[in-house]
Protein backbone atom coordinates (compact mmCIF):
# COMPACT_ATOMS: atom_id res chain seq x y z
CA UNK A 1 0.00 0.00 0.00
CA UNK A 2 1.04 3.42 -0.98
CA UNK A 3 2.20 5.53 2.15
CA UNK A 4 4.33 2.49 3.56
CA UNK A 5 7.59 0.85 2.94
CA UNK A 6 9.60 3.42 4.30
CA UNK A 7 13.56 3.33 2.98
CA UNK A 8 16.12 3.91 5.65
CA UNK A 9 18.09 7.36 4.94
CA UNK A 10 21.56 7.43 5.45
CA UNK A 11 22.67 5.10 8.06
CA UNK A 12 19.13 5.98 9.83
CA UNK A 13 21.23 8.07 12.53
CA UNK A 14 22.83 11.12 11.27
CA UNK A 15 21.81 14.12 9.50
CA UNK A 16 24.74 15.86 7.20
CA UNK A 17 24.15 19.64 6.71
CA UNK A 18 21.63 20.72 4.03
CA UNK A 19 20.18 16.73 4.17
CA UNK A 20 16.46 16.61 4.91
CA UNK A 21 14.34 12.82 5.30
CA UNK A 22 11.47 12.88 2.74
CA UNK A 23 7.75 11.64 3.74
CA UNK A 24 8.90 7.92 1.94
CA UNK A 25 12.22 7.73 4.09
CA UNK A 26 12.52 7.05 7.67
CA UNK A 27 15.30 7.30 10.68
CA UNK A 28 16.20 4.54 12.93
CA UNK A 29 12.67 3.16 14.36
CA UNK A 30 13.59 4.69 18.20
CA UNK A 31 14.56 7.55 16.35
CA UNK A 32 11.26 7.73 14.58
CA UNK A 33 9.43 6.96 17.60
CA UNK A 34 10.65 9.54 19.40
CA UNK A 35 10.24 12.16 16.82
CA UNK A 36 6.49 10.72 16.51
CA UNK A 37 6.26 11.45 20.61
CA UNK A 38 7.69 15.17 19.98
CA UNK A 39 5.25 15.68 17.68
CA UNK A 40 1.94 14.61 19.93
CA UNK A 41 3.59 16.66 22.55
CA UNK A 42 3.65 20.13 20.66
CA UNK A 43 0.34 19.74 19.47
CA UNK A 44 -0.98 18.78 22.70
CA UNK A 45 -1.51 22.22 24.29
CA UNK A 46 -3.70 23.32 21.53
CA UNK A 47 -5.60 20.24 20.83
CA UNK A 48 -7.04 19.63 24.64
CA UNK A 49 -7.40 23.88 24.54
CA UNK A 50 -9.93 23.36 21.88
CA UNK A 51 -12.38 20.76 23.20
CA UNK A 52 -12.29 22.25 27.06
CA UNK A 53 -13.10 25.46 25.40
CA UNK A 54 -16.02 23.93 23.88
CA UNK A 55 -17.10 21.24 26.81
CA UNK A 56 -16.44 17.88 25.20
CA UNK A 57 -14.13 15.57 26.14
CA UNK A 58 -10.21 16.03 25.79
CA UNK A 59 -9.82 11.82 25.91
CA UNK A 60 -12.01 11.58 22.85
CA UNK A 61 -10.45 14.97 21.02
CA UNK A 62 -7.19 12.70 21.34
CA UNK A 63 -8.27 9.94 20.23
CA UNK A 64 -9.86 11.17 17.57
CA UNK A 65 -6.92 12.95 16.58
CA UNK A 66 -5.24 9.73 16.28
CA UNK A 67 -7.54 8.33 13.63
CA UNK A 68 -8.28 11.61 11.60
CA UNK A 69 -4.33 11.37 10.94
CA UNK A 70 -4.11 7.70 9.76
CA UNK A 71 -7.13 8.77 7.84
CA UNK A 72 -5.36 11.81 6.55
CA UNK A 73 -1.63 9.62 5.62
CA UNK A 74 -3.59 7.02 4.25
CA UNK A 75 -5.81 9.14 1.74
CA UNK A 76 -2.89 11.50 0.80
CA UNK A 77 -0.95 8.36 -0.27
CA UNK A 78 1.77 9.22 2.28
CA UNK A 79 2.54 12.03 -0.20
CA UNK A 80 1.71 14.69 2.62
CA UNK A 81 3.28 14.54 6.33
CA UNK A 82 0.83 16.02 8.59
CA UNK A 83 -0.78 15.55 12.11
CA UNK A 84 -4.88 16.18 12.41
CA UNK A 85 -5.71 18.13 15.64
CA UNK A 86 -8.75 19.39 16.80
CA UNK A 87 -9.89 22.67 15.29
CA UNK A 88 -10.01 26.11 17.57
CA UNK A 89 -11.87 28.05 14.65
CA UNK A 90 -15.74 26.01 16.25
CA UNK A 91 -14.57 27.80 19.65
CA UNK A 92 -16.49 30.94 18.82
CA UNK A 93 -19.18 28.71 17.48
CA UNK A 94 -19.76 27.00 20.65
CA UNK A 95 -20.07 29.61 22.37
CA UNK A 96 -22.83 31.33 20.13
CA UNK A 97 -24.52 27.76 20.12
CA UNK A 98 -24.51 27.37 23.80
CA UNK A 99 -25.67 31.04 23.63
CA UNK A 100 -28.77 30.18 21.79
CA UNK A 101 -29.89 26.97 24.46
CA UNK A 102 -27.92 24.20 22.07
CA UNK A 103 -25.50 21.48 23.67
CA UNK A 104 -22.85 19.60 22.96
CA UNK A 105 -24.96 17.33 20.40
CA UNK A 106 -26.30 20.14 18.64
CA UNK A 107 -22.09 21.75 18.36
CA UNK A 108 -21.19 17.92 17.02
CA UNK A 109 -24.10 17.89 14.77
CA UNK A 110 -23.21 21.31 13.00
CA UNK A 111 -19.65 20.27 12.62
CA UNK A 112 -20.43 17.31 11.29
CA UNK A 113 -22.49 19.84 8.61
CA UNK A 114 -19.38 21.47 8.39
CA UNK A 115 -16.95 18.33 7.62
CA UNK A 116 -18.94 17.07 5.81
CA UNK A 117 -19.35 20.20 3.24
CA UNK A 118 -16.02 20.28 3.47
CA UNK A 119 -15.00 16.75 1.90
CA UNK A 120 -18.00 17.91 -0.51
CA UNK A 121 -15.21 21.13 -1.13
CA UNK A 122 -12.24 18.89 -1.70
CA UNK A 123 -14.05 16.90 -4.00
CA UNK A 124 -14.77 20.35 -6.29
CA UNK A 125 -10.94 20.71 -5.71
CA UNK A 126 -9.78 18.18 -6.72
CA UNK A 127 -11.87 17.78 -10.41
CA UNK A 128 -11.31 21.44 -11.12
CA UNK A 129 -7.84 22.16 -9.43
CA UNK A 130 -6.77 24.14 -7.00
CA UNK A 131 -7.47 27.58 -8.58
CA UNK A 132 -10.96 27.58 -8.25
CA UNK A 133 -10.13 27.61 -4.32
CA UNK A 134 -8.46 31.20 -5.44
CA UNK A 135 -11.29 32.48 -7.52
CA UNK A 136 -14.08 31.92 -4.94
CA UNK A 137 -11.86 32.52 -1.85
CA UNK A 138 -9.55 35.17 -2.67
CA UNK A 139 -7.05 36.89 0.27
CA UNK A 140 -8.73 39.37 0.63
CA UNK A 141 -12.04 37.40 1.63
CA UNK A 142 -10.26 34.73 3.72
CA UNK A 143 -8.64 36.80 5.58
CA UNK A 144 -11.36 38.92 6.48
CA UNK A 145 -13.16 35.79 7.90
CA UNK A 146 -10.12 34.43 9.46
CA UNK A 147 -9.60 37.54 11.15
CA UNK A 148 -13.53 37.65 12.05
CA UNK A 149 -13.68 34.26 13.50
CA UNK A 150 -10.98 35.22 16.18
CA UNK A 151 -11.95 38.24 17.43
CA UNK A 152 -14.89 37.11 17.47
CA UNK A 153 -13.94 35.07 20.74
CA UNK A 154 -12.84 38.21 22.57
CA UNK A 155 -15.93 38.27 24.60
CA UNK A 156 -15.79 34.73 25.88
CA UNK A 157 -12.42 35.51 27.21
CA UNK A 158 -13.46 38.68 28.47
CA UNK A 159 -16.38 37.26 30.76
CA UNK A 160 -15.70 33.63 30.76
CA UNK A 161 -12.51 33.29 31.90
CA UNK A 162 -10.64 35.81 32.51
CA UNK A 163 -13.07 37.01 35.94
CA UNK A 164 -12.50 33.34 37.23
CA UNK A 165 -8.90 34.26 38.71
CA UNK A 166 -7.77 38.06 36.67
CA UNK A 167 -4.06 37.53 38.56
CA UNK A 168 -3.25 34.07 37.48
CA UNK A 169 -4.86 34.61 34.07
CA UNK A 170 -2.46 38.08 33.76
CA UNK A 171 1.04 35.38 35.26
CA UNK A 172 0.15 33.03 32.40
CA UNK A 173 -0.60 35.40 29.85
CA UNK A 174 2.95 37.23 30.35
CA UNK A 175 4.76 33.56 30.99
CA UNK A 176 2.88 32.38 27.56
CA UNK A 177 3.80 35.64 25.83
CA UNK A 178 7.38 35.46 27.03
CA UNK A 179 7.99 31.52 26.22
CA UNK A 180 6.32 32.10 22.49
CA UNK A 181 8.74 35.23 21.63
CA UNK A 182 12.44 34.54 23.82
CA UNK A 183 12.38 30.45 23.36
CA UNK A 184 13.62 28.95 20.06
CA UNK A 185 13.19 25.50 18.31
CA UNK A 186 11.35 22.88 19.69
CA UNK A 187 10.53 24.18 22.82
CA UNK A 188 8.90 27.67 21.13
CA UNK A 189 6.30 25.21 19.72
CA UNK A 190 5.16 24.11 22.78
CA UNK A 191 4.95 27.29 24.37
CA UNK A 192 0.80 27.10 24.47
CA UNK A 193 1.76 23.70 26.44
CA UNK A 194 4.39 25.10 28.74
CA UNK A 195 1.90 27.89 29.50
CA UNK A 196 -1.08 25.67 30.85
CA UNK A 197 1.63 23.73 33.01
CA UNK A 198 2.55 26.71 34.37
CA UNK A 199 -0.88 28.34 35.18
CA UNK A 200 -2.16 24.85 36.58
CA UNK A 201 0.94 24.52 38.65
CA UNK A 202 0.55 28.60 40.00
CA UNK A 203 -3.27 27.60 40.36
CA UNK A 204 -2.34 24.69 42.90
CA UNK A 205 0.31 26.89 44.59
CA UNK A 206 -2.02 29.57 45.08
CA UNK A 207 -4.91 27.23 46.36
CA UNK A 208 -2.11 25.93 49.12
CA UNK A 209 -0.80 29.37 50.21
CA UNK A 210 -4.13 31.87 49.54
CA UNK A 211 -6.92 29.64 49.75
CA UNK A 212 -9.91 29.75 47.84
CA UNK A 213 -10.79 32.36 45.70
CA UNK A 214 -13.74 34.44 45.46
CA UNK A 215 -14.44 34.85 42.05
CA UNK A 216 -16.77 33.76 39.48
CA UNK A 217 -16.47 30.10 39.01
CA UNK A 218 -17.23 28.17 35.67
CA UNK A 219 -20.83 28.58 35.85
CA UNK A 220 -20.96 32.44 36.23
CA UNK A 221 -21.71 32.31 39.65
CA UNK A 222 -19.63 34.37 42.54
CA UNK A 223 -18.66 31.96 45.17
CA UNK A 224 -15.42 30.90 47.15
CA UNK A 225 -13.93 28.05 45.30
CA UNK A 226 -10.49 26.10 44.95
CA UNK A 227 -8.53 27.34 41.75
CA UNK A 228 -8.42 23.75 40.88
CA UNK A 229 -10.63 21.30 41.19
CA UNK A 230 -9.54 17.22 41.16
CA UNK A 231 -12.68 15.59 42.13
CA UNK A 232 -13.36 14.54 38.17
CA UNK A 233 -9.31 13.12 38.43
CA UNK A 234 -9.92 11.50 41.23
CA UNK A 235 -12.83 9.01 39.46
CA UNK A 236 -11.58 8.68 36.33
CA UNK A 237 -10.18 5.61 35.40
CA UNK A 238 -6.73 4.95 34.37
CA UNK A 239 -7.64 2.73 31.08
CA UNK A 240 -11.19 3.06 29.84
CA UNK A 241 -12.86 4.41 26.63
CA UNK A 242 -13.96 8.37 26.11
CA UNK A 243 -17.23 9.40 26.48
CA UNK A 244 -19.46 9.24 23.42
CA UNK A 245 -22.50 11.00 22.35
CA UNK A 246 -24.75 10.91 19.23
CA UNK A 247 -25.10 14.40 17.38
CA UNK A 248 -28.04 16.23 16.50
CA UNK A 249 -28.87 18.97 13.97
CA UNK A 250 -30.32 22.10 14.18
CA UNK A 251 -30.73 24.36 11.12
CA UNK A 252 -29.74 27.72 13.30
CA UNK A 253 -26.91 26.05 14.61
CA UNK A 254 -25.73 24.60 11.29
CA UNK A 255 -26.08 28.45 10.21
CA UNK A 256 -23.65 29.77 12.80
CA UNK A 257 -21.04 26.90 12.13
CA UNK A 258 -20.97 27.19 7.71
CA UNK A 259 -18.41 30.31 8.21
CA UNK A 260 -15.77 27.77 9.70
CA UNK A 261 -15.50 25.97 6.38
CA UNK A 262 -13.98 29.13 4.93
CA UNK A 263 -11.47 29.10 7.38
CA UNK A 264 -10.87 25.27 7.16
CA UNK A 265 -9.99 25.59 3.36
CA UNK A 266 -7.55 28.32 4.17
CA UNK A 267 -5.94 26.05 6.45
CA UNK A 268 -5.82 22.91 4.69
CA UNK A 269 -4.57 25.20 1.89
CA UNK A 270 -1.85 26.69 3.34
CA UNK A 271 -0.81 23.75 5.32
CA UNK A 272 -0.43 21.82 1.90
CA UNK A 273 1.34 24.47 0.05
CA UNK A 274 3.96 24.78 3.02
CA UNK A 275 4.66 20.89 3.10
CA UNK A 276 5.19 21.41 -0.51
CA UNK A 277 7.54 24.19 -0.50
CA UNK A 278 9.20 22.53 2.43
CA UNK A 279 9.89 19.21 0.82
CA UNK A 280 10.00 20.25 -2.64
CA UNK A 281 7.27 18.11 -3.86
CA UNK A 282 5.07 20.26 -5.48
CA UNK A 283 1.40 19.23 -4.09
CA UNK A 284 -0.93 20.68 -5.91
CA UNK A 285 -2.77 17.67 -7.79
CA UNK A 286 -3.29 15.95 -4.12
CA UNK A 287 -4.75 19.62 -2.67
CA UNK A 288 -8.56 18.50 -3.24
CA UNK A 289 -7.80 14.72 -1.64
CA UNK A 290 -6.01 16.56 1.69
CA UNK A 291 -9.18 18.61 1.96
CA UNK A 292 -11.77 15.38 1.57
CA UNK A 293 -9.41 13.93 4.10
CA UNK A 294 -10.05 16.12 6.89
CA UNK A 295 -13.16 16.74 6.10
CA UNK A 296 -14.16 12.95 6.29
CA UNK A 297 -12.27 12.81 9.85
CA UNK A 298 -14.18 15.28 11.11
CA UNK A 299 -17.31 13.90 10.28
CA UNK A 300 -16.13 10.69 11.69
CA UNK A 301 -15.30 12.47 14.82
CA UNK A 302 -18.03 14.56 15.46
CA UNK A 303 -20.53 11.57 14.59
CA UNK A 304 -19.18 10.39 17.63
CA UNK A 305 -19.06 13.69 19.64
CA UNK A 306 -15.54 14.66 19.25
CA UNK A 307 -14.15 17.72 17.45
CA UNK A 308 -13.51 19.11 14.48
CA UNK A 309 -10.19 18.14 12.91
CA UNK A 310 -7.75 20.38 11.26
CA UNK A 311 -4.09 20.23 9.88
CA UNK A 312 -1.70 21.84 13.14
CA UNK A 313 1.06 24.54 12.41
CA UNK A 314 2.60 23.56 15.31
CA UNK A 315 3.88 19.89 13.44
CA UNK A 316 5.29 22.08 10.74
CA UNK A 317 7.27 23.94 12.89
CA UNK A 318 9.02 20.61 14.04
CA UNK A 319 9.11 18.90 10.63
CA UNK A 320 11.00 22.68 9.67
CA UNK A 321 13.21 22.55 12.82
CA UNK A 322 13.96 18.99 12.19
CA UNK A 323 14.00 18.64 8.45
CA UNK A 324 12.61 15.15 9.28
CA UNK A 325 9.46 14.95 6.72
CA UNK A 326 8.53 10.87 7.33
CA UNK A 327 5.08 10.17 7.61
CA UNK A 328 6.56 7.14 9.19
CA UNK A 329 6.73 9.48 12.32
CA UNK A 330 3.47 11.00 11.68
CA UNK A 331 1.99 7.01 11.71
CA UNK A 332 3.65 7.07 15.56
CA UNK A 333 2.35 10.36 16.59
CA UNK A 334 -1.31 8.63 15.52
CA UNK A 335 -0.32 6.00 17.59
CA UNK A 336 0.34 7.91 20.75
CA UNK A 337 -2.69 10.09 20.52
CA UNK A 338 -4.93 6.85 20.27
CA UNK A 339 -2.74 5.75 23.62
CA UNK A 340 -3.46 8.60 25.51
CA UNK A 341 -7.02 8.76 24.62
CA UNK A 342 -7.61 5.44 26.62
CA UNK A 343 -6.79 7.21 29.55
CA UNK A 344 -9.54 8.99 31.03
CA UNK A 345 -7.24 9.94 34.11
CA UNK A 346 -5.11 11.84 31.75
CA UNK A 347 -8.28 13.60 30.01
CA UNK A 348 -9.95 14.25 33.73
CA UNK A 349 -6.26 16.19 34.52
CA UNK A 350 -6.74 18.18 31.32
CA UNK A 351 -10.71 18.71 32.07
CA UNK A 352 -9.27 20.25 35.47
CA UNK A 353 -7.78 23.34 33.65
CA UNK A 354 -8.51 26.91 35.98
CA UNK A 355 -10.42 29.35 34.20
CA UNK A 356 -8.20 31.94 35.39
CA UNK A 357 -5.27 29.88 33.18
CA UNK A 358 -7.75 29.17 30.08
CA UNK A 359 -8.28 33.22 30.41
CA UNK A 360 -4.49 34.41 30.46
CA UNK A 361 -3.64 31.32 27.46
CA UNK A 362 -7.21 32.34 25.34
CA UNK A 363 -5.88 36.22 25.25
CA UNK A 364 -3.09 35.42 23.47
CA UNK A 365 -4.80 32.47 21.04
CA UNK A 366 -8.24 34.01 20.08
CA UNK A 367 -5.48 37.10 19.26
CA UNK A 368 -3.36 34.51 17.31
CA UNK A 369 -6.21 33.02 15.92
CA UNK A 370 -7.06 36.47 14.41
CA UNK A 371 -3.70 38.29 13.09
CA UNK A 372 -3.44 34.99 11.44
CA UNK A 373 -6.11 37.24 8.66
CA UNK A 374 -4.00 39.98 8.81
CA UNK A 375 -1.09 37.41 7.94
CA UNK A 376 -3.18 35.82 5.16
CA UNK A 377 -3.37 39.66 3.67
CA UNK A 378 0.30 40.70 3.73
CA UNK A 379 1.54 37.66 2.29
CA UNK A 380 -0.40 37.95 -0.29
CA UNK A 381 0.04 41.56 -0.69
CA UNK A 382 -3.61 42.49 -0.58
CA UNK A 383 -4.02 46.13 -1.22
CA UNK A 384 -6.90 48.23 0.92
CA UNK A 385 -6.15 51.50 -0.72
CA UNK A 386 -8.67 49.68 -3.33
CA UNK A 387 -12.04 49.96 -2.34
CA UNK A 388 -12.95 45.97 -3.67
CA UNK A 389 -10.69 44.85 -1.44
CA UNK A 390 -11.30 47.65 1.83
CA UNK A 391 -15.18 47.65 2.09
CA UNK A 392 -16.40 44.09 1.94
CA UNK A 393 -13.71 43.07 4.97
CA UNK A 394 -14.04 46.46 7.07
CA UNK A 395 -17.89 45.40 7.08
CA UNK A 396 -17.71 41.95 7.82
CA UNK A 397 -14.78 42.27 10.49
CA UNK A 398 -16.57 44.94 12.48
CA UNK A 399 -20.33 42.50 12.01
CA UNK A 400 -18.11 39.80 13.42
CA UNK A 401 -16.32 41.06 15.91
CA UNK A 402 -19.44 43.08 17.56
CA UNK A 403 -21.53 40.29 17.13
CA UNK A 404 -24.28 42.39 15.00
CA UNK A 405 -27.48 40.59 14.47
CA UNK A 406 -29.87 40.37 11.54
CA UNK A 407 -33.15 39.26 12.32
CA UNK A 408 -35.03 37.45 9.31
CA UNK A 409 -38.31 36.34 11.11
CA UNK A 410 -38.73 35.69 14.62
CA UNK A 411 -37.05 32.06 14.55
CA UNK A 412 -34.07 33.40 11.97
CA UNK A 413 -31.75 35.71 12.89
CA UNK A 414 -28.23 35.79 11.48
CA UNK A 415 -25.23 37.09 13.54
CA UNK A 416 -21.30 37.31 14.14
CA UNK A 417 -19.68 35.02 12.50
CA UNK A 418 -22.06 33.69 10.05
CA UNK A 419 -23.33 37.60 9.02
CA UNK A 420 -19.72 38.79 8.86
CA UNK A 421 -18.84 35.65 6.53
CA UNK A 422 -21.96 35.96 4.72
CA UNK A 423 -21.35 40.16 4.11
CA UNK A 424 -17.71 39.93 3.21
CA UNK A 425 -17.68 36.75 0.96
CA UNK A 426 -21.04 38.32 -1.11
CA UNK A 427 -20.18 41.90 -1.00
CA UNK A 428 -16.58 40.94 -2.57
CA UNK A 429 -17.75 39.42 -5.71
CA UNK A 430 -20.92 41.76 -5.93
CA UNK A 431 -19.09 44.59 -5.68
CA UNK A 432 -16.29 43.05 -8.12
CA UNK A 433 -18.94 41.84 -10.77
CA UNK A 434 -20.71 45.34 -10.79
CA UNK A 435 -17.75 47.48 -10.91
CA UNK A 436 -16.22 45.44 -13.91
CA UNK A 437 -19.99 46.07 -15.64
CA UNK A 438 -20.04 49.37 -15.27
CA UNK A 439 -16.49 49.95 -16.11
CA UNK A 440 -16.21 52.59 -12.41
CA UNK A 441 -12.17 53.37 -11.69
CA UNK A 442 -11.33 52.32 -8.05
CA UNK A 443 -9.90 55.33 -6.80
CA UNK A 444 -8.25 54.57 -3.36
CA UNK A 445 -9.73 55.40 -0.19
CA UNK A 446 -7.37 55.60 2.38
CA UNK A 447 -4.92 57.97 2.26
CA UNK A 448 -2.16 55.74 2.68
CA UNK A 449 -2.81 55.46 -1.12
CA UNK A 450 -3.92 58.64 -2.08
CA UNK A 451 0.05 59.80 -3.71
CA UNK A 452 0.33 56.27 -5.94
CA UNK A 453 -3.50 56.47 -7.45
CA UNK A 454 -2.51 60.41 -8.34
CA UNK A 455 1.07 59.43 -9.76
CA UNK A 456 -0.28 56.61 -11.62
CA UNK A 457 -3.21 58.40 -12.79
CA UNK A 458 -0.59 61.13 -13.93
CA UNK A 459 -1.73 63.59 -11.51
CA UNK A 460 1.66 63.86 -9.34
CA UNK A 461 1.28 63.23 -5.80
CA UNK A 462 -1.64 64.84 -3.75
CA UNK A 463 -0.75 67.58 -1.80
Amino acid sequence: MAGFGWKLHGDGKHLGPGDLVRPGERLTWGRTIGLGAQHVVSMIGACFVAPVLMGLDPSLALMASGVATAIFLLATRGRVPSYLGSSLSFVGVSAVIAGQGGDSGTLTGAMLVVGACLAGCGVVVQVLGARVIHAVLPPAVTGAVVMLIGFNLAPVTASTYWPQDQWTALATMVFTGLALVVLRGFWSRIAIFLGLVFGYVLSWVLDRTAGRIHSPDGSGKTVDHWRVDFSGVAHADWIGLPHVHAPHFTGAAVLVALPVLVALIAENTGHVKAVGEMTGDPLDDVMGTAIVADGAATALSTAFGGPATTTYAENIGVMAATRVYSTAAYWAAACFALLFGLCPKFGAVVAAIPGGVLGGITVILYGMIGLLGAQIWIRNKVDFSQPLNLVPAAAGVIIGVGGISLKITDNFVLSGISLGTLVVLTAYHALRWLSKTAGTPQPPLLDGGTADYDERAGEGPAR
